[in-house]
């Protein structure tokens, strides 16, 4: 019985990658704050900014977001 294209992605956004840990989801976050922080010239990114470009990619709420950023490690600088 063939997997609909639909439930395929949903499960490739929960279940983490065999060669990493990370799932889809936390690769793009991310990837987007590393380019951001290349515009940036190596300057922290702005949550606010972060989750904007994010958007771009992941539909998430700034809640989700703040919970994947703890779970990766990212930590402001608490301004």
């Amino acid at each position: 019985m063939a997997v609909p294209d639909h439930h395929r992605r949903a499960l490739l956004e929960v279940i983490p990658d065999a060669r990493d840990g990370l799932t889809r989801t936390e690769r793009t976050i991310l990837y987007v704050l590393q380019e951001t922080q290349r515009e940036l010239n190596g300057r922290n990114v702005p949550t606010a900014m972060l989750y904007g470009r994010v958007l771009e990619y992941v539909d998430m709420s700034e809640a989700e977001l703040h919970v994947y950023l703890d779970r990766l490690g990212v930590k402001g600088d608490g301004l």
